[in-house]
């Protein structure tokens, strides 16, 4: 009778073990998920934040496009409303599609593929972004000049002063670029790392 019940009570506790250790791999599994969203949350809330203020600068452009009386001041400024509105739109779309990837429910394998099409797209999103950037300044100091002071810098040279200014703009760009670049690298390497556990 002993033996019965100490096998029954082996039996009991082998599945109250299995029951435990299914639950403690469920919530790891939840603790991943929620770490590895949580390592884009800032950086979409920063990058909703200037799509926000893109929108605005082109509504502001939009509303002052009467101003820009050449075709080629309003070609600036249609590439510049395309610019404003469309880069900082897809994105955010690539940050949701990467922070929205569910790890819990594929493969590891699968969401291997996946996270690297994610991260691919929105590294090479950030590139053309800062090269288009560069061009932009370019595009932008007319239809501002025109807009905020009607000038028309084609017509009209820079002073030194302003290409002073355009060169700590530039400056900046560039330092603030491979800032941003680096800080997208370091996030996606991050959350990478976090796939590695789920192996």
């Amino acid at each position: 009778m002993e033996l019965e019940e100490l096998q029954l009570a082996w039996t009991k506790m082998g599945r109250e073990l299995e029951e435990q250790k299914k639950l403690t791999n469920e919530i790891i599994m939840e603790m991943t998920r929620t770490k590895y969203r949580n390592k884009f949350r800032k950086t979409y809330n920063y990058e909703t934040i200037g799509t926000i203020m893109c929108l605005g600068i082109a509504l502001y452009i939009l509303f002052h496009f009467d101003t820009l009386d050449t075709w080629y001041l309003q070609v600036c400024g249609i590439i510049t409303l395309v610019f404003l509105v469309v880069m900082p739109l897809l994105v955010l779309s690539a940050l949701k599609q990467i922070k929205g990837l569910d790890i819990l429910r594929a493969t590891y394998t699968q969401n291997l593929i996946n996270f690297t099409k994610a991260k691919t797209r929105i590294l090479r999103l950030q590139q053309i972004s800062i090269g288009l950037g560069f061009v932009m300044v370019l595009v932008v100091v007319p239809v501002s000049a025109k807009i905020f002071n009607d000038k028309d810098v084609f017509l009209s040279p820079l002073h030194s002063g302003q290409w002073m200014g355009l060169t700590v703009v530039l400056i900046a760009m560039i330092l603030f670029s491979r800032w941003g670049y680096r800080s997208y690298q370091k996030i996606t390497d991050s959350a990478a790392l976090l796939l590695e556990d789920l192996k």
